[in-house]
Protein backbone atom coordinates (compact mmCIF):
# COMPACT_ATOMS: atom_id res chain seq x y z
CA UNK A 1 0.00 0.00 0.00
CA UNK A 2 1.35 3.42 -0.47
CA UNK A 3 1.14 6.11 1.95
CA UNK A 4 1.71 9.65 0.95
CA UNK A 5 3.58 11.34 4.25
CA UNK A 6 5.00 14.82 4.66
CA UNK A 7 8.73 15.58 5.55
CA UNK A 8 7.78 15.93 9.38
CA UNK A 9 6.02 12.45 9.09
CA UNK A 10 8.93 11.13 7.80
CA UNK A 11 11.31 12.47 9.93
CA UNK A 12 9.23 11.00 13.07
CA UNK A 13 9.39 7.67 11.03
CA UNK A 14 13.19 7.27 11.00
CA UNK A 15 13.40 8.71 14.56
CA UNK A 16 10.80 5.78 15.79
CA UNK A 17 12.55 3.17 13.96
CA UNK A 18 15.99 4.52 15.49
CA UNK A 19 13.95 3.64 18.85
CA UNK A 20 12.91 0.11 17.84
CA UNK A 21 16.22 -0.43 17.28
CA UNK A 22 17.81 0.84 20.16
CA UNK A 23 20.16 3.11 18.95
CA UNK A 24 18.36 6.19 21.45
CA UNK A 25 16.29 6.53 23.83
CA UNK A 26 12.96 7.91 24.11
CA UNK A 27 14.01 11.09 25.89
CA UNK A 28 16.49 11.40 23.15
CA UNK A 29 13.79 11.18 20.50
CA UNK A 30 11.64 13.63 22.58
CA UNK A 31 14.64 16.10 22.17
CA UNK A 32 15.28 15.23 18.71
CA UNK A 33 11.34 16.18 17.42
CA UNK A 34 10.38 18.98 19.98
CA UNK A 35 8.00 16.85 21.67
CA UNK A 36 7.18 15.10 25.29
CA UNK A 37 8.23 11.85 26.00
CA UNK A 38 4.36 10.97 26.72
CA UNK A 39 3.57 11.54 22.97
CA UNK A 40 7.01 9.48 21.88
CA UNK A 41 5.17 6.63 23.65
CA UNK A 42 2.35 7.51 22.14
CA UNK A 43 3.74 7.29 18.68
CA UNK A 44 5.42 4.30 19.12
CA UNK A 45 2.45 1.97 20.08
CA UNK A 46 0.56 3.34 16.85
CA UNK A 47 4.01 2.60 15.41
CA UNK A 48 4.52 -0.58 16.10
CA UNK A 49 0.38 -1.60 15.99
CA UNK A 50 -0.08 0.23 12.54
CA UNK A 51 3.03 0.43 10.62
CA UNK A 52 3.94 3.36 9.00
CA UNK A 53 0.68 4.37 8.01
CA UNK A 54 -0.43 5.23 11.68
CA UNK A 55 2.12 8.05 11.48
CA UNK A 56 0.60 9.90 7.97
CA UNK A 57 -2.48 12.53 9.02
CA UNK A 58 -5.66 10.75 9.15
CA UNK A 59 -7.33 13.69 7.07
CA UNK A 60 -5.42 13.18 4.24
CA UNK A 61 -6.97 12.97 1.19
CA UNK A 62 -10.46 13.69 3.20
CA UNK A 63 -12.99 16.52 1.83
CA UNK A 64 -12.72 19.32 4.11
CA UNK A 65 -15.65 19.72 7.08
CA UNK A 66 -15.62 23.59 5.88
CA UNK A 67 -15.77 23.25 2.40
CA UNK A 68 -18.20 25.29 0.54
CA UNK A 69 -20.82 22.95 -1.26
CA UNK A 70 -19.84 22.09 -4.95
CA UNK A 71 -23.16 23.76 -6.20
CA UNK A 72 -21.77 27.53 -4.88
CA UNK A 73 -18.62 27.18 -6.51
CA UNK A 74 -20.42 26.27 -9.73
CA UNK A 75 -22.70 29.23 -9.32
CA UNK A 76 -20.10 31.85 -8.82
CA UNK A 77 -17.80 30.76 -11.10
CA UNK A 78 -20.74 30.87 -14.22
CA UNK A 79 -21.65 34.22 -13.00
CA UNK A 80 -17.93 34.89 -13.13
CA UNK A 81 -17.29 33.85 -16.87
CA UNK A 82 -20.57 35.07 -18.08
CA UNK A 83 -20.89 38.73 -16.37
CA UNK A 84 -17.80 39.39 -14.78
CA UNK A 85 -15.62 38.56 -17.55
CA UNK A 86 -12.02 39.85 -17.43
CA UNK A 87 -13.00 40.70 -13.87
CA UNK A 88 -9.86 40.58 -10.92
CA UNK A 89 -10.54 38.07 -8.13
CA UNK A 90 -11.37 41.70 -5.48
CA UNK A 91 -13.43 43.21 -8.20
CA UNK A 92 -15.07 39.88 -8.63
CA UNK A 93 -15.81 39.27 -4.88
CA UNK A 94 -17.01 42.86 -4.31
CA UNK A 95 -19.94 42.46 -7.37
CA UNK A 96 -20.68 38.83 -6.32
CA UNK A 97 -21.09 40.09 -2.60
CA UNK A 98 -22.65 43.51 -3.18
CA UNK A 99 -24.91 42.34 -6.06
CA UNK A 100 -25.60 38.83 -5.92
CA UNK A 101 -25.34 38.36 -2.50
CA UNK A 102 -22.78 35.39 -2.02
CA UNK A 103 -20.83 35.60 0.92
CA UNK A 104 -17.86 33.90 0.59
CA UNK A 105 -13.85 35.20 0.79
CA UNK A 106 -12.08 37.03 -1.48
CA UNK A 107 -9.01 33.75 -1.55
CA UNK A 108 -11.18 31.25 -2.02
CA UNK A 109 -12.66 32.88 -5.30
CA UNK A 110 -9.24 33.45 -6.37
CA UNK A 111 -8.36 29.82 -6.03
CA UNK A 112 -11.55 29.07 -7.93
CA UNK A 113 -11.07 31.03 -10.59
CA UNK A 114 -7.22 30.12 -11.11
CA UNK A 115 -8.34 26.25 -11.51
CA UNK A 116 -11.15 27.28 -13.69
CA UNK A 117 -8.51 29.32 -15.72
CA UNK A 118 -10.61 32.18 -15.19
CA UNK A 119 -7.75 34.27 -13.55
CA UNK A 120 -3.75 34.12 -14.63
CA UNK A 121 -1.47 34.64 -10.47
CA UNK A 122 0.75 37.53 -11.50
CA UNK A 123 4.04 35.51 -10.83
CA UNK A 124 2.58 33.01 -13.42
CA UNK A 125 1.92 35.68 -16.04
CA UNK A 126 4.29 36.10 -19.37
CA UNK A 127 6.82 38.79 -18.33
CA UNK A 128 6.05 42.54 -20.90
CA UNK A 129 8.88 42.89 -23.02
CA UNK A 130 10.56 46.27 -22.54
CA UNK A 131 12.39 46.90 -26.57
CA UNK A 132 14.62 49.12 -27.05
CA UNK A 133 13.80 52.73 -28.33
CA UNK A 134 15.56 53.77 -31.27
CA UNK A 135 17.57 56.84 -31.47
CA UNK A 136 16.46 59.96 -32.98
CA UNK A 137 17.29 60.34 -36.61
CA UNK A 138 18.61 64.03 -36.66
CA UNK A 139 20.62 66.33 -34.16
CA UNK A 140 18.48 68.47 -32.63
CA UNK A 141 15.42 67.22 -32.57
CA UNK A 142 15.72 65.73 -28.63
CA UNK A 143 17.61 66.79 -26.00
CA UNK A 144 17.57 64.84 -22.80
CA UNK A 145 18.06 66.38 -19.37
CA UNK A 146 18.35 65.78 -15.79
CA UNK A 147 20.49 66.63 -12.85
CA UNK A 148 22.64 64.35 -10.77
CA UNK A 149 23.80 65.21 -7.48
CA UNK A 150 26.91 63.42 -5.99
CA UNK A 151 30.27 64.39 -4.23
CA UNK A 152 31.87 65.88 -7.64
CA UNK A 153 34.55 66.92 -5.95
CA UNK A 154 35.29 64.12 -3.37
CA UNK A 155 35.29 66.58 -0.30
CA UNK A 156 36.99 69.04 -2.02
CA UNK A 157 34.16 71.15 -1.86
CA UNK A 158 30.46 70.37 -0.73
CA UNK A 159 27.70 68.19 -2.84
CA UNK A 160 26.53 69.61 -5.58
CA UNK A 161 24.35 69.10 -8.42
CA UNK A 162 25.45 68.59 -12.47
CA UNK A 163 22.69 69.89 -14.84
CA UNK A 164 23.43 67.40 -17.81
CA UNK A 165 22.41 68.42 -21.52
CA UNK A 166 22.55 65.43 -24.25
CA UNK A 167 21.82 64.70 -28.12
CA UNK A 168 19.47 61.96 -28.24
CA UNK A 169 20.72 61.55 -31.76
CA UNK A 170 24.35 61.60 -31.34
CA UNK A 171 25.04 60.97 -27.67
CA UNK A 172 26.68 64.73 -27.63
CA UNK A 173 27.04 66.13 -24.36
CA UNK A 174 25.66 69.99 -25.05
CA UNK A 175 25.86 71.35 -21.71
CA UNK A 176 27.48 70.83 -17.98
CA UNK A 177 27.02 72.98 -15.33
CA UNK A 178 27.38 72.58 -11.90
CA UNK A 179 24.92 74.13 -9.30
CA UNK A 180 24.26 74.30 -5.75
CA UNK A 181 20.51 72.44 -6.50
CA UNK A 182 18.36 71.41 -9.02
CA UNK A 183 16.19 74.66 -9.20
CA UNK A 184 14.35 76.33 -11.70
CA UNK A 185 16.36 79.15 -11.81
CA UNK A 186 19.34 77.16 -12.38
CA UNK A 187 17.84 75.02 -15.24
CA UNK A 188 16.64 78.41 -16.36
CA UNK A 189 20.48 79.92 -16.37
CA UNK A 190 21.44 76.87 -17.96
CA UNK A 191 19.00 76.48 -20.49
CA UNK A 192 19.74 80.48 -21.79
CA UNK A 193 23.35 79.06 -22.52
CA UNK A 194 22.39 76.14 -24.36
CA UNK A 195 20.07 78.24 -26.80
CA UNK A 196 22.69 81.24 -27.53
CA UNK A 197 25.35 78.34 -28.15
CA UNK A 198 23.76 75.72 -30.28
CA UNK A 199 19.56 77.45 -30.81
CA UNK A 200 16.55 76.02 -30.19
CA UNK A 201 15.67 72.11 -29.89
CA UNK A 202 12.62 70.97 -30.90
CA UNK A 203 12.01 69.07 -27.60
CA UNK A 204 13.24 68.55 -24.41
CA UNK A 205 13.19 64.76 -22.69
CA UNK A 206 13.04 65.07 -18.57
CA UNK A 207 11.68 62.87 -15.76
CA UNK A 208 8.73 64.44 -13.85
CA UNK A 209 10.57 67.00 -11.82
CA UNK A 210 9.00 69.08 -10.06
CA UNK A 211 11.16 71.75 -12.24
CA UNK A 212 9.22 70.47 -15.45
CA UNK A 213 5.76 69.50 -14.44
CA UNK A 214 3.03 70.26 -11.81
CA UNK A 215 2.58 67.32 -9.92
CA UNK A 216 0.94 68.94 -6.54
CA UNK A 217 -2.58 67.48 -7.61
CA UNK A 218 -4.02 71.33 -5.65
CA UNK A 219 -1.67 73.49 -8.12
CA UNK A 220 -2.74 70.75 -11.29
CA UNK A 221 -5.21 73.56 -12.08
CA UNK A 222 -2.03 75.90 -13.07
CA UNK A 223 -0.92 73.28 -15.60
CA UNK A 224 2.31 74.79 -16.11
CA UNK A 225 5.65 75.20 -14.01
CA UNK A 226 7.70 78.58 -14.60
CA UNK A 227 10.31 76.61 -16.49
CA UNK A 228 7.65 74.63 -18.63
CA UNK A 229 6.45 78.92 -19.63
CA UNK A 230 10.12 80.26 -20.69
CA UNK A 231 10.02 76.63 -22.60
CA UNK A 232 6.45 77.37 -24.20
CA UNK A 233 7.81 81.37 -24.79
CA UNK A 234 10.67 80.10 -26.96
CA UNK A 235 8.32 77.51 -29.05
CA UNK A 236 10.48 74.61 -27.21
CA UNK A 237 8.51 71.20 -26.27
CA UNK A 238 8.98 69.42 -22.76
CA UNK A 239 8.30 65.62 -22.58
CA UNK A 240 8.45 63.80 -19.22
CA UNK A 241 9.34 60.32 -19.03
CA UNK A 242 7.43 57.46 -16.99
CA UNK A 243 10.70 55.77 -15.53
CA UNK A 244 14.80 56.07 -14.95
CA UNK A 245 15.04 53.51 -18.00
CA UNK A 246 13.05 55.54 -20.63
CA UNK A 247 15.53 58.49 -20.59
CA UNK A 248 18.61 56.01 -20.25
CA UNK A 249 21.41 57.99 -22.10
CA UNK A 250 20.94 60.92 -20.33
CA UNK A 251 21.04 58.07 -17.18
CA UNK A 252 24.50 56.38 -18.54
CA UNK A 253 25.77 59.65 -19.19
CA UNK A 254 25.56 60.52 -15.47
CA UNK A 255 27.12 57.15 -14.34
CA UNK A 256 30.29 57.97 -16.82
CA UNK A 257 30.90 61.28 -15.55
CA UNK A 258 30.19 60.05 -12.23
CA UNK A 259 33.56 57.90 -13.14
CA UNK A 260 35.64 60.11 -16.03
CA UNK A 261 34.62 63.85 -14.57
CA UNK A 262 35.09 63.29 -10.95
CA UNK A 263 39.04 61.93 -11.72
CA UNK A 264 39.89 64.34 -14.37
CA UNK A 265 39.34 67.21 -12.37
CA UNK A 266 41.15 65.63 -9.47
CA UNK A 267 43.87 65.94 -11.82
CA UNK A 268 43.39 69.37 -13.07
CA UNK A 269 43.55 70.62 -9.16
CA UNK A 270 39.37 71.33 -9.95
CA UNK A 271 38.20 72.68 -5.94
CA UNK A 272 35.21 74.76 -6.63
CA UNK A 273 32.01 75.30 -8.78
CA UNK A 274 33.17 78.54 -10.04
CA UNK A 275 36.63 76.70 -11.42
CA UNK A 276 34.19 73.43 -12.66
CA UNK A 277 32.25 75.33 -14.69
CA UNK A 278 35.35 77.35 -16.43
CA UNK A 279 36.66 73.95 -17.39
CA UNK A 280 33.99 72.12 -18.38
CA UNK A 281 33.89 73.13 -22.24
CA UNK A 282 37.08 71.46 -22.74
CA UNK A 283 35.71 68.47 -21.47
CA UNK A 284 33.12 68.40 -23.11
CA UNK A 285 35.03 68.52 -26.30
CA UNK A 286 37.04 66.07 -25.30
CA UNK A 287 34.39 63.33 -24.25
CA UNK A 288 32.19 64.32 -27.53
CA UNK A 289 35.60 63.67 -29.46
CA UNK A 290 35.72 59.60 -27.57
CA UNK A 291 31.41 58.96 -27.51
CA UNK A 292 29.93 60.71 -29.84
CA UNK A 293 28.28 59.07 -32.88
CA UNK A 294 27.01 60.35 -36.41
CA UNK A 295 23.20 60.75 -36.81
CA UNK A 296 21.10 58.92 -39.07
CA UNK A 297 20.17 62.23 -40.91
CA UNK A 298 22.46 65.07 -40.96
CA UNK A 299 20.29 67.75 -40.69
CA UNK A 300 20.58 69.74 -37.59
CA UNK A 301 16.88 71.14 -36.22
CA UNK A 302 18.28 73.51 -34.27
CA UNK A 303 16.25 76.60 -34.52
CA UNK A 304 18.08 80.37 -34.68
CA UNK A 305 16.99 82.38 -31.58
CA UNK A 306 15.74 85.30 -33.01
CA UNK A 307 14.87 86.84 -29.67
CA UNK A 308 17.06 89.62 -28.89
CA UNK A 309 19.33 89.99 -25.13
CA UNK A 310 16.99 92.11 -23.64
CA UNK A 311 13.68 90.01 -24.58
CA UNK A 312 16.01 86.74 -23.79
CA UNK A 313 16.47 88.15 -20.14
CA UNK A 314 12.35 88.41 -19.58
CA UNK A 315 11.86 85.36 -20.77
CA UNK A 316 13.99 83.71 -18.59
CA UNK A 317 12.67 85.04 -15.12
CA UNK A 318 10.32 83.85 -12.35
CA UNK A 319 7.01 85.80 -13.21
CA UNK A 320 3.95 85.37 -10.43
CA UNK A 321 0.75 88.08 -10.69
CA UNK A 322 0.04 90.34 -8.50
CA UNK A 323 -2.87 92.84 -7.40
CA UNK A 324 -2.10 96.56 -7.35
CA UNK A 325 -4.22 97.79 -3.99
CA UNK A 326 -6.05 101.30 -3.46
CA UNK A 327 -2.67 102.27 -2.20
CA UNK A 328 -0.98 101.81 -5.36
CA UNK A 329 0.96 99.00 -4.05
CA UNK A 330 1.55 95.34 -4.71
CA UNK A 331 3.54 92.93 -2.23
CA UNK A 332 5.70 90.40 -3.09
CA UNK A 333 8.12 88.03 -0.62
CA UNK A 334 7.95 90.05 2.45
CA UNK A 335 8.57 93.48 0.59
CA UNK A 336 6.26 96.03 -0.55
CA UNK A 337 6.74 97.60 -3.65
CA UNK A 338 5.33 101.32 -3.94
CA UNK A 339 4.66 102.18 -7.71
CA UNK A 340 4.77 106.06 -8.93
CA UNK A 341 1.62 107.89 -8.19
CA UNK A 342 0.76 108.73 -11.58
CA UNK A 343 -2.35 109.24 -13.74
CA UNK A 344 -1.60 106.15 -15.92
CA UNK A 345 -0.56 103.83 -13.18
CA UNK A 346 -3.93 105.11 -11.34
CA UNK A 347 -6.02 103.12 -14.06
CA UNK A 348 -4.15 99.89 -12.73
CA UNK A 349 -5.53 100.18 -9.41
CA UNK A 350 -7.39 96.32 -8.49
CA UNK A 351 -5.74 94.97 -12.02
CA UNK A 352 -2.88 92.01 -12.11
CA UNK A 353 0.38 93.01 -12.86
CA UNK A 354 3.49 90.35 -13.60
CA UNK A 355 5.98 90.47 -10.71
CA UNK A 356 9.24 89.38 -12.29
CA UNK A 357 12.04 88.38 -10.61
CA UNK A 358 15.69 87.16 -12.99
CA UNK A 359 17.79 84.54 -11.56
CA UNK A 360 20.44 87.61 -10.86
CA UNK A 361 17.94 88.50 -7.94
CA UNK A 362 17.00 91.76 -9.58
CA UNK A 363 13.39 92.25 -10.08
CA UNK A 364 10.80 94.08 -12.61
CA UNK A 365 6.88 95.08 -12.66
CA UNK A 366 5.70 94.81 -15.59
CA UNK A 367 1.85 95.43 -17.86
CA UNK A 368 1.50 94.32 -20.97
CA UNK A 369 4.90 94.74 -21.91
CA UNK A 370 5.45 98.05 -20.29
CA UNK A 371 8.32 98.16 -17.33
CA UNK A 372 6.28 100.30 -14.39
CA UNK A 373 9.12 102.00 -11.40
CA UNK A 374 8.94 101.45 -8.20
CA UNK A 375 10.47 101.98 -5.25
CA UNK A 376 10.43 99.39 -1.77
CA UNK A 377 9.18 100.11 1.39
CA UNK A 378 10.40 97.03 3.43
CA UNK A 379 8.16 96.80 6.37
CA UNK A 380 7.34 93.49 6.21
CA UNK A 381 11.00 92.12 6.55
CA UNK A 382 10.85 93.25 10.59
CA UNK A 383 8.16 90.55 11.22
CA UNK A 384 9.57 87.91 12.82
CA UNK A 385 7.63 84.99 11.61
CA UNK A 386 9.02 82.69 9.35
CA UNK A 387 8.14 82.95 6.00
CA UNK A 388 7.51 79.51 3.21
CA UNK A 389 10.77 79.38 1.49
CA UNK A 390 10.70 77.48 -1.85
CA UNK A 391 12.95 75.66 -3.27
CA UNK A 392 14.51 78.42 -5.79
CA UNK A 393 16.03 80.38 -2.71
CA UNK A 394 16.24 77.17 -0.79
CA UNK A 395 19.95 77.47 -0.82
CA UNK A 396 20.34 81.09 -0.10
CA UNK A 397 18.27 81.11 2.93
CA UNK A 398 20.48 77.92 4.17
CA UNK A 399 23.71 79.54 3.56
CA UNK A 400 22.21 82.62 5.02
CA UNK A 401 21.19 80.81 8.52
CA UNK A 402 24.74 79.27 8.64
CA UNK A 403 26.28 82.16 8.63
CA UNK A 404 24.28 83.69 11.50
CA UNK A 405 24.69 80.68 13.67
CA UNK A 406 28.60 81.05 12.88
CA UNK A 407 28.16 84.75 14.46
CA UNK A 408 25.79 83.96 17.15
CA UNK A 409 28.86 81.44 18.49
CA UNK A 410 31.86 83.63 17.60
CA UNK A 411 29.77 86.03 20.32
CA UNK A 412 28.98 83.84 22.95
CA UNK A 413 32.58 82.95 22.97
CA UNK A 414 34.10 86.80 23.33
CA UNK A 415 31.03 86.80 26.10
CA UNK A 416 32.37 83.77 27.93
CA UNK A 417 35.75 85.39 27.79
CA UNK A 418 34.94 88.20 29.35
CA UNK A 419 32.41 87.49 32.27
CA UNK A 420 32.13 89.06 35.13
CA UNK A 421 33.60 87.08 38.59
CA UNK A 422 31.71 84.49 39.99
CA UNK A 423 29.03 85.13 42.65
CA UNK A 424 31.23 82.90 44.98
CA UNK A 425 33.87 85.39 44.25
CA UNK A 426 31.79 88.28 45.57
CA UNK A 427 30.62 86.65 48.54
CA UNK A 428 34.38 85.93 49.50
CA UNK A 429 35.48 89.87 48.74
CA UNK A 430 32.40 91.12 50.96
CA UNK A 431 33.60 88.11 53.50
CA UNK A 432 36.84 89.73 53.49
CA UNK A 433 35.66 93.43 53.55
CA UNK A 434 33.39 92.48 56.90
CA UNK A 435 36.66 90.85 58.87
CA UNK A 436 38.57 94.17 57.84
CA UNK A 437 36.56 96.95 59.09
CA UNK A 438 39.88 99.18 59.55
CA UNK A 439 40.96 98.53 56.40
CA UNK A 440 38.15 100.00 54.89
CA UNK A 441 37.96 102.85 57.48
CA UNK A 442 41.33 103.90 56.59
CA UNK A 443 40.54 103.96 52.71
CA UNK A 444 37.67 106.13 53.21
CA UNK A 445 39.91 108.57 55.61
Amino acid sequence: MLVSMSDKELKRLSVLQEICDQRITQSQAAQLLHISERQIRRLLQKYKAQGPAALAHAARGQISNSRLPEELRLKCLNIVSDQLHGFGPTLAHEKLTTVHGFDISVETLRSWMIAADLWIPRAKRLKRPYQPRYNRDCYGELIQIDGSHHDWFEGRAAKCCLLVFIDDATGKLQHLRFCESESAFDYMISTRLYVEQHGKPLAFYSDKHSVFRVNQSSKKDTKITQFGRVLSTLNIDIIFANSPQAKGRVERANRTLQDRLIKEMRLEGICSIEQANAWLPCFIEQFNRKFANMAFNPKDLHRTVTETAEELDDVFTWREPRRVTNSLTITYDKCVYLLENTEENKRLIGKYLEFLEYPDGTVAIEHQGRKINYSIFDKLSQLNQREVVENKRLGAVLNHIQQQHEELEQQNKRNRSQKMPSRRAQKTVIKERNLNPVLDLEVSV
